[in-house]
């Protein structure tokens, strides 16, 4: 036979049983089939063959005549087998035994399961349902024993059913409710929370649970929004604390913590009238210019009658969360309030009076959703919502009573919703959102929930002053936010502001032809609302409360307008409407420097708590733009004012924030292998991920020794100081001095950074906010706009030293640091934690001659600790090795690891202590930067920072009049050095 034939044959038998097989002669040289006499004679050869005891014929122990038989698969898969022979007769007793036993042996392998598979599992696929893992009728019904079977099998090594309802059940009212009370025991959700989560990338942050920027590409159209349009941003997290007492024994207590050389105090007059928003920086009792708090906002509650001794003022403070507890603990200090809080004068809970049984009435044949009954029946009271702090009752805030002053100290805070709205349009989406709330109709029989309301509108004087306030609210359509005066305050009482919804999203545009008194107009601009139109219900904890209780709930607003005669027109609830007390604060824009004034300037809305949602959805119909964490960042990086609380090193808050900051920089940097991330000790850089504020300092007022005029005692502590740090330390080199510092953990090495704390009173630095002080560094920064950054002129070299009042500044504010502002020249975006450095002389003068000057470049530097961290790793792998096999105790190898993570050193870090750092890289050191990103607003990289006091007025005084304000600006990633402008807010 040949090759072809064979495949052939082979591919015939491959699907065949084994005990199958056909004959083939493949002996003779044609490779013919056997012929039909042949077949015959060997079937009578073997006629006489008898069957076995099983029924089954013998087989000869040869082949005849060379035919081979092949087995399953054709040639050359498994021996050949011999000719099946037919037997002469067969008994059928021992044939249906042998039979039988086959059969049963089938039906047996049949039934055992040879693989983990179930029963629906072998079936084909397109016979495959999904009940069937579930439903044993979805099965066929022959496999119906076989899979029930099964199931019983598995049904105890089942785990126990899990107590969780099932998503419809859980998405029930009342279970979705206590889902999610029941999630805020850590982190308090905003009443906005639902509707942020869904669109924004949420942060737990400052015990809040808050949302940081949006899920869509929106940051050039938050940044488009801020500068032409309105963003909307919630600052409900912020924390309210009220002060409440005679107006001297509150001017007293608090001028402990504030002073007037930072700007208006309490007691400024336009502030404590109750016209204005005032802002300040709070430092602890007696300790100005050091130990700061943080920057507050405060309102006085406008005074109805004329000032009094005796007359009871009320005082609210608004703080950042991370403030709260150390300027609340500050202020029961200076009030003399006792430490724990007044329990006695908390709210009761009202009890709500049970309903009288209506008369049944036969129902109607409209269809009616079935209502959920659980085990208590309908007499089942709701799960009520968390509204306010969810740390504690919303109804039960905390009061610290002074039993020496009379003050009494309140936490409101989540008591009331805060909205910012920010952009020339802010106004317009303001007055067509709200609308002011109309008059109590006594022609109407229903008197209506709103009692208050209608006592209030019985006094002739009390209807003309609602009149005023509307009227003032109307005129804001004119002009932009920022012409009015910084921090003006209008009360008033609106309306529900779901009954103005309009159909679809519109665009809010100011309409300046329907008013026409310009002349009001001005004067509004120009001295701000009159004084009785700060007025506001919102100061009454009582009408708050009732506020609160009384809204008509979303469900039943729906159900009333489908019941509406002409569908989408207006909802009339006559007196049943919701009257709500808010208050309108500006917050002013953009007062530094002379681009882009007023810019980011805007309203504030404060309004009772619980009514969050129907107020921030008509906001959202008015075409703003939402904004969250990341734009509040944006917007105060572009207005050029510090961010609370990461911008404020001097305080507490700031500290902690630093130290979480610098945690998550280091715990990224370390996850990266060493080939992957920057060698910051080649950069030259000591500390990437933080700003060593108290070293900077101290190294600057000990270099300063030899330069301004100290006495002699002061004079003959700063000469202790070690001469290498005098000048600079050449270009990528490592003295031994340093490099003792270094790698010596405890060591005091020649700056002695201990020492220099001890002899300033361990006190820390601080942060200069003495406006005169300020005014004048602004000015010397700014004398080289009188030239342009690349006049041709070489500047003289003669320097221009400081005035006086500067030198005495050095000594009334040690270790003090200024906020700055830095503008790039060139290409170029600075980076968090980015250095401040002062330019040489040559710098400014290729600066001034070559335009295509970028910068000088910093050289790299020697990498001493590479070797004593690679030895270390080593050591550690062994000890662990050796620890291993040895397998020591338990307790050995925890004083292991302790040791190992005391003395843990990172490739590309400084280990502490920090060599010098102002004179550590070719270029003296000046301050770090604090925020730093393109400005879509100057079309130029631009940063905030701080810089030491000392060391700016070193710079001032050895720099070229024309050349006083230029610096250079190095990233902790790169070597290159670039120019940028300096600015300084006064």
């Amino acid at each position: 036979m040949s090759n072809a034939k064979e495949k052939k044959y082979a591919k015939r038998m491959r699907n065949q049983p084994s005990n199958v097989s056909l004959s083939s002669d493949i002996g003779t040289e044609q490779g013919h089939r056997p012929r039909h006499n042949e077949r015959q004679e060997n079937f009578q050869q073997h006629r006489d063959s008898h069957p076995g005891p099983s029924g089954q014929h013998q087989r000869h122990p040869y082949q005849s005549h060379g035919t081979h038989f092949h087995g399953r698969g054709g040639k050359g898969r498994g021996a050949p087998s011999e000719v099946p022979l037919v037997p002469k007769y067969i008994t059928a007793t021992m044939f249906a035994q042998a039979r039988a036993a086959e059969i049963n042996a089938m039906v047996k392998a049949v039934s055992q399961k040879s693989s983990n598979t179930l029963v629906f599992q072998s079936l084909p696929r397109h016979m495959r349902r999904r009940a069937m893992g579930h439903d044993i009728k979805r099965l066929p019904r022959r496999l119906r024993e076989v899979a029930k079977k099964e199931m019983e099998k598995s049904a105890h090594l089942k785990k126990e059913v899990s107590k969780n309802k099932c998503r419809k059940a859980r998405r029930r009212h009342g279970n979705l409710q206590l889902e999610f009370n029941r999630r805020q025991r850590k982190n308090i959700w905003l009443e906005t929370h639902i509707w942020h989560a869904k669109r924004f990338h949420m942060v737990k942050k400052w015990g809040y649970c808050l949302g940081h920027r949006p899920t869509m590409k929106s940051y050039r159209a938050c940044y488009r929004a801020m500068s032409s349009n309105c963003l909307l941003q919630d600052l409900s997290y912020y924390c309210c604390l009220q002060l409440m007492g005679e107006e001297a024994a509150l001017l007293n207590a608090l001028s402990r913590l504030t002073s007037t050389e930072t700007g208006p105090s309490f007691a400024a007059a336009l502030c404590l009238s109750g016209k204005r928003q005032g802002s300040l920086v709070l430092y602890r009792a007696d300790k100005y210019p050091k130990e700061a708090l943080g920057s507050v906002t405060f309102l006085w509650k406008p005074a109805c009658v004329p000032d009094s001794p005796s007359e009871k003022r009320q005082l609210w403070i608004w703080c950042h969360p991370t403030l709260k507890q150390d300027i609340l603990r500050e202020l029961r200090q200076v009030c003399q309030c006792e430490e724990a809080p007044d329990i006695a004068v908390c709210k009761p809970e009202p009890v709500i009076a049970p309903q009288p049984a209506k008369p049944q009435t036969t129902p109607k044949t409209t269809a009616k959703k079935r209502k959920r009954k659980d085990q208590e029946g309908e007499q089942a009271v709701p799960v009520k919502r968390i509204i306010g702090d969810g740390t504690r009752d919303s109804l039960d805030p905390y009061y610290w009573t002074s039993k020496h002053t009379a003050i009494r100290i309140s936490d409101l805070t989540m008591e009331f919703v805060r909205y910012r709205l920010t952009g020339p349009l802010s106004h317009s989406v303001l007055t067509e959102a709200l609308r002011s709330a109309p008059l109590h109709k006594e022609t109407e029989s229903d008197a209506g929930p709103h009692t208050w309301w209608a006592d209030y509108c019985s006094n002739p004087e009390n209807v003309r002053l609602h009149t005023l306030q509307e009227s003032m609210f109307q005129l804001l359509q004119v002009g932009s936010p920022a012409e009015f005066p910084p921090g003006t305050i209008l009360g008033l009482t609106v309306g529900d502001p779901r009954l103005n919804l309009p159909k679809q999203k519109t665009k809010a545009v100011p309409s300046v032809e329907k008013y026409e008194d310009r002349d009001q107009v001005k004067s509004i601009k120009l001295n701000g609302f009159p004084l009785e139109c700060a007025q506001s219900f919102i100061w009454a904890s009582d009408i708050c409360s009732k506020v609160t209780e009384n809204k008509v709930s979303e469900q039943e607003i729906n159900r009333m307008r489908s019941e509406l005669l002409v569908p989408g027109s207006r909802l009339d609830l006559g007196n049943s409407e919701s009257k709500i007390p808010v208050l309108l604060i500006q917050h002013p824009g953009k007062r530094t420097g002379t681009d882009r004034p007023g810019w980011g300037s805007g309203w504030d809305i404060c309004l009772p708590k619980g009514w969050g949602m129907a107020f921030w959805i008509p906001f959202i119909y008015r075409g703003v733009r939402v904004g969250g964490l990341q734009q509040a960042l944006q917007h105060s990086q572009y207005m050029g004012i510090p961010d609370a609380p990461g911008d404020f090193p001097d305080c507490p808050a700031g500290v902690q924030s630093a130290k979480e900051t610098e945690d998550s920089l280091l715990e990224a940097y370390k996850r990266r292998p060493p080939a992957k991330r920057a060698n910051f000790i080649k950069h030259g850089v000591l500390a990437p991920f933080r700003c060593p504020w108290e070293q900077l300092t101290a190294e600057w007022d000990q270099r300063a020794g030899t330069v301004t005029k100290v006495p002699a005692a002061e004079k003959e502590e700063e000469t202790t100081m070690d001469t290498n740090q005098e000048g600079e330390v050449p270009q990528g080199t490592v003295t031994e001095a340093q490099e003792d510092v270094r790698m010596e953990p405890g060591s005091q090495g020649t700056m002695g950074n201990e020492l220099d704390m001890e002899k300033a009173g361990g006190a820390g630095v601080c942060v200069l906010r003495n406006k005169r002080i300020l005014k004048e560094l602004c000015t010397l920064c700014s004398l080289c706009n009188q030239r342009g950054p690349r006049s041709k002129q070489i500047p003289s070299p003669a320097p221009h030293g400081p005035s006086d009042m500067l030198l005495q500044v050095l000594h009334t504010f040690p270790r003090s640091l200024v906020w700055v502002r830095l503008t790039m020249l060139t290409k170029g975006t600075p980076e968090l934690h980015a250095m401040i450095c002062i330019p040489s002389e040559q710098d400014l003068v290729q600066l001034a001659t070559d335009k295509s000057f970028a910068g000088p470049q910093e050289p790299k530097h020697g990498d001493p600790i590479k070797k004593k961290v690679l030895k270390h790793q080593k050591e550690t792998k062994k000890k662990k090795a050796k620890a291993k096999m040895e397998k020591e105790a338990p307790q050995q190898k925890e004083e292991m690891s302790r040791d190992d993570d005391s003395d843990q050193l990172t490739l590309g870090l400084w280990p502490n202590p920090l060599p010098p750092v102002i004179s550590h890289c070719c270029r003296t050191l000046l301050g770090f930067v604090t925020h730093g990103d393109f400005s879509m607003a100057a079309g130029c990289g631009e940063s905030l920072g701080f810089v030491s006091l000392t060391g700016l007025i070193d710079m001032l005084s050895g720099h070229p009049v024309n050349r006083t304000g230029f610096v250079l600006v190095r990233n902790p990633s790169s070597l290159q050095y670039r120019f940028a402008k300096i600015m300084v807010a006064a």
